[in-house]
């Protein structure tokens, strides 16, 4: 058969839809993508639903309707209004978060360890967060920027110490950079008086417990700024995940870019630790999830999502799990990262990539 003929055949079978086009393979994972999220966003909607509405105080949707145009319901409108609303949007909106810093730093670096939590920054908000609290008496907002300022000397001093050695030295140099700041910590929490150090001791866990509406504002302010630019970055970030010399020939700016990722990233997870502290492992299971829902592809939207309903489902689990108590929500993603970290360590190693 000539050539002429093969094409007018390959023409005809694509046509009847048997040989699908280049252009029908590129819009799969699109449409694949765009399903997953939409079934993600009902289910974040879910469990938001879930802890407004249910747990140790219950409230119909009519009633939650009313209180919210404004009516007031003696008891229900502190609780929901005042309590369980702020709560539950604070939770989703740290989950937001954690879980673009965790698929940030992961793609990037392009490894599952490069996480806020395990290379040091979410240890560099706590450390200087308990310094404020210890020694200036600090509350509110200025834990906030204590947390925030720490978070960002730590990623650069991190980012110093493991110039020129790849992505791999960043993630050594933040362990080591998180094991003295975790000592660090341990010994201010035992100069100081027991309640100071006892309220230190729950915010270093992450905790929704206090949550209210001036936190969500300025998680939502936070949350405003940083979307739009982790949206504009979102093509960068792919690119790097190519490696370096691909990125360089497709005409990215490799430098700007991993600065300003990285940046994004400490930012994002800098506001989410001061409005709850170092929320554990939620940054380090979000991305991978992401990534094995999305077959295998990165998305920061996805990531998002995610992160999102782990911090939804698990603040619910630490409310309500038993009576009476209202756990810290990291004692609940620990349980859930912990399990998740030894299985990720011995598959590595097994397959001959561990250290």
């Amino acid at each position: 058969m000539s050539a002429p003929a093969v094409n007018k055949s390959s023409r005809r079978a694509r046509s009847a839809g048997t040989v699908p086009s280049f252009a029908d393979a590129r819009r799969r994972p699109r449409r694949r993508r765009l399903v997953l999220c939409l079934v993600l966003a009902v289910v974040v909607g879910a469990l938001l639903a879930v802890n407004i509405l249910l747990g140790s105080y219950t409230v119909t949707v009519p009633d939650f309707l009313r209180m919210v145009n404004g009516q007031r319901i003696p008891g229900a409108s502190f609780i929901v209004m005042d309590n369980k609303l702020p709560r539950a949007l604070t939770a989703l909106m740290v989950g937001a978060c954690f879980g673009i810093a965790g698929a940030v730093f992961q793609t990037m670096l392009r490894n599952p360890l490069a996480s806020p939590d395990i290379i040091g920054i979410s240890y560099g908000a706590s450390a200087s967060a308990v310094l404020a609290i210890v020694f200036l008496g600090a509350s509110g907002l200025a834990i906030s920027a204590a947390a925030i300022g720490g978070a960002v000397v730590v990623a650069a001093l991190i980012s110093w110490l493991s110039r020129s050695r790849g992505g791999s030295g960043l993630i050594l140099s933040g362990i080591g950079v998180a094991a003295f700041l975790q000592a660090l910590v341990t010994f201010l929490l035992q100069r100081s008086d027991v309640r100071t150090a006892q309220e230190a001791l729950v915010w270093l866990v992450g905790s929704l417990n206090a949550s209210n509406w001036s936190r969500t504002a300025a998680l939502a302010l936070g949350l405003l700024v940083l979307l739009p630019v982790a949206a504009l970055l979102s093509r960068n970030l792919q690119a790097l995940q190519l490696g370096e010399d691909t990125a360089t020939a497709l005409g990215h700016r490799v430098r700007f870019s991993r600065a300003a990722l990285t940046l994004l990233g400490v930012l994002l997870a800098a506001i989410a630790t001061a409005a709850a502290g170092p929320v554990a492992f939620v940054a380090f299971l979000s991305a991978p999830i992401a990534r094995r829902l999305n077959a295998g592809a990165s998305s920061l939207l996805v990531a998002l999502l995610v992160g999102a309903a782990i911090v939804l489902g698990a603040d619910f689990l630490a409310a309500n799990l038993l009576p009476h108590t209202a756990l810290p929500v990291g004692v609940v993603t620990g349980a859930l990262g912990a399990p998740f970290l030894l299985w990720l360590l011995a598959s590595t190693n097994r397959n001959g990539h561990g250290g």
